[in-house]
């Protein structure tokens, strides 16, 4: 018989071992998911044709979906990432279909195209937006990071607004925000950070979360500094707006930054992965061990991180009463990826300085693609709520 309970126990003593092994190995595969850039994003759209309708506009015909069934303009990467098209209303809707226009082939051939990747970069070169603009560069860390500044077409004024994209994103992708600025007389940087492909790389390859992102986007105030900027308005998509609370908790330059405009942020990094693990089906135990893994000194070997993530110093939320500097937040109520109720619980905090702006469109980071006239409305009258310079 007690052999019989030893055999129990050490099966048990496996069984759970294997468990724990395999908790672990989920775990570490989330933190480095987190941790490395991504190469590239999987093309998962199906384009069902594309086609000249009767009065000779280019159309586009895709399986009908949320994303693909919204109003506003969106775009298509297709062809590994060498092809972009901007894509406009929907023109039909038929059973399980949708049909839109195609407003502008920025490059490749989207006729030949049956997959790509749906976006919000309407814009996907600077030169789109038809205002005057030149390369610059931005001295950082390991080099150099390619920025566009876009200048208003009378005197420069005293305000620069400096565009942060998101994870896994390029600065095309905050063209948006700059005809806004434009209006307002704002010149205009849109910049580019360690890891996203086009700024130097960090000495371990990894994205810190905003942790250390910020210095290179502080690199770029000081550039606009040393060009005549006197106040500083940031623009930040996602992990843009972390990096931009960020930037505005630690910059020796934090007087001159008189707001934040923030899409879609993450407001509390431990929140938003962990919605974002459970979305993908991981427990939520093997979730938080994985964001263990991240601001382990010891784990560092697992996640390949020079050094450990302080997500306690990244949740803005339960540091809400550090802020100090206006922010107005734009948010899509459906948002998957960073939870709209993070959001909510910051302007609550501080409704003397957070301003929120809900938006009914999908997906996330589309809340300008969804109303464009809600979106440039909401900036353009924080902006001119801004102390003036």
């Amino acid at each position: 018989m007690m052999k019989k309970v030893t055999r129990v126990i050490a099966g048990l003593t496996v069984a759970a071992a294997l468990l724990g092994l395999a908790g672990f190995l989920g775990a570490g595969y989330f933190a480095r998911r987190i941790a490395v850039p991504t190469k590239a994003r999987k093309e998962d759209l199906r384009i069902l044709r594309v086609f000249d309708g009767d009065d000779g506009t280019l159309l586009v015909e895709l399986p009908a979906s949320p994303l693909t069934r919204a109003r506003g303009r969106y775009s298509i990467w297709f062809a590994n990432g060498s092809g972009h098209a901007c894509v406009g209303e929907v023109v039909d809707a038929g059973e399980g279909t949708v049909t839109r226009v195609v407003e502008r082939v920025d490059y490749g051939d989207i006729r030949s195209a049956n997959i790509g990747i749906w976006s919000g970069y309407a814009y996907s070169r600077p030169e789109q937006l038809g205002l005057p603009y030149d390369d610059v560069a931005i001295s950082v860390d390991g080099g150099t990071a390619p920025a566009w500044k876009f200048e208003p077409l009378q005197r420069p004024g005293s305000t620069w607004a400096i565009h942060i994209h998101g994870m896994g994103g390029k600065r095309a992708g905050t063209l948006r925000g700059v005809p806004v600025a434009h209006r307002f007389g704002f010149t205009s940087l849109v910049v580019s950070f360690r890891n996203d492909g086009e700024a130097p790389p960090s000495d371990d390859g990894r994205y810190s979360l905003s942790q250390n992102e910020w210095l290179d986007v502080e690199a770029a105030v000081e550039y606009a500094i040393g060009r005549g900027a006197e106040r500083i308005v940031l623009f930040g998509w996602s992990l843009g707006g972390s990096i931009a609370l960020r930037l505005a908790d630690l910059s020796s330059n934090s007087d001159r930054i008189v707001g934040l405009v923030l899409d879609a942020p993450v407001l509390d990094w431990a929140t938003t992965l962990t919605s974002n693990g459970r979305a993908s089906g991981l427990p939520k135990p093997v979730a938080l061990l994985g964001l263990g893994l991240l601001q382990s000194t010891q784990m560092r070997w697992v996640t390949g991180l020079k050094e450990r993530i302080d997500l306690q110093v990244l949740d803005w939320v339960s540091r809400a009463a550090d802020l100090r500097t206006p922010i107005l937040v734009l948010h899509g109520a459906e948002d998957k990826s960073t939870p709209f109720v993070v959001s909510e619980r910051l302007a609550r905090s501080r409704p003397d300085l957070v301003q929120l702006v809900r938006f009914e469109v999908p997906g996330h980071s589309l809340e300008w693609n969804g109303d464009v006239e809600k979106w440039e409305g909401s900036v353009a009258r924080f902006l001119g709520s801004l102390p003036a310079g």
